[in-house]
């Protein structure tokens, strides 16, 4: 599956851990998911799925029932979800995910970052094809052939199934979500590593070196704007 999803976890968790910054991403994440349906995770799969993921970077109960309170409410604050593709250094392939209320200045800053670091920003189409939408869960305490047999016996496909340092990552396709989270609860897992609904670079790169801090900072700048959600991208940023 190219690299570790635990490099890729452990490096945003090392620049993201405990930051105010994060946790209102993720509260205007959920009051965005809970307004689009039921304010209710058992009801609502898109908010279950946010929940999840919070759940794994440690997101404070009250943030959470903040936003879901909020939307009960009947607040009438409204978000465009928005996608933006682009190319950084050496031809590396960036896509960037955004929860915004103002498009016009969420486009202008994306394309800022993306031109101060040695990059520039692509049509709708130009990165995406070189990305599959995936399904990431992991587990600990759990072996490859364990988490295997809890899948076969639910009936659930998964792309691959990787032990990875101390968690077994199953890759799933986006729609087996939800099937690969039950057949764990069914058997008894209820803590995930991981929970993401993401997008996978087909392929990876490697930069030289000077090409890679400016990518690197590219990615930072993106990551560290108010409206931007999610990063993805093709390159390999090392252990």
């Amino acid at each position: 599956m190219g690299r570790k999803w635990n490099n890729i976890k452990e490096k945003k968790a090392s620049k993201d851990a405990n930051t105010s910054r994060v946790y209102a991403k993720f509260g205007r994440e959920i009051y965005v998911a809970a307004k689009q349906g039921e304010p209710d995770p058992e009801s609502n799969q898109a908010l279950k799925v946010v929940l999840e993921r919070a759940k794994t970077y440690s997101v404070p109960k009250a943030i959470i029932d903040r936003a879901i309170e909020k939307a009960k409410g009947g607040s009438d604050e409204t978000y465009d979800e928005l996608r933006y593709e682009g190319f950084g250094p050496n031809g590396s392939m960036v896509i960037v995910d955004a929860l915004t209320n103002n498009v016009n200045r969420t486009a202008a800053e994306v394309r800022a970052a993306f031109t101060k670091n040695g990059g520039n920003m692509g049509v709708s189409g130009s990165v995406a094809y070189m990305f599959d939408a995936t399904a990431v869960l992991g587990v600990e305490d759990k072996t490859e052939e364990e988490v295997m047999e809890i899948l076969l016996e639910a009936d659930v496909d998964a792309r691959d199934i990787v032990q990875e340092d101390d968690a077994v990552i199953v890759y799933a396709e986006p729609d087996q979500f939800h099937a690969v989270q039950e057949a764990f609860k069914q058997a008894g897992v209820t803590e995930f590593t991981t929970a993401e609904l993401t997008m996978l670079a087909q392929n990876d790169v490697s930069l030289p070196e000077d090409s890679l801090t400016q990518f690197e900072k590219l990615v930072d700048t993106l990551e560290d704007l108010e409206d931007v959600r999610q990063v993805y991208h093709n390159v390999d940023l090392g252990e």
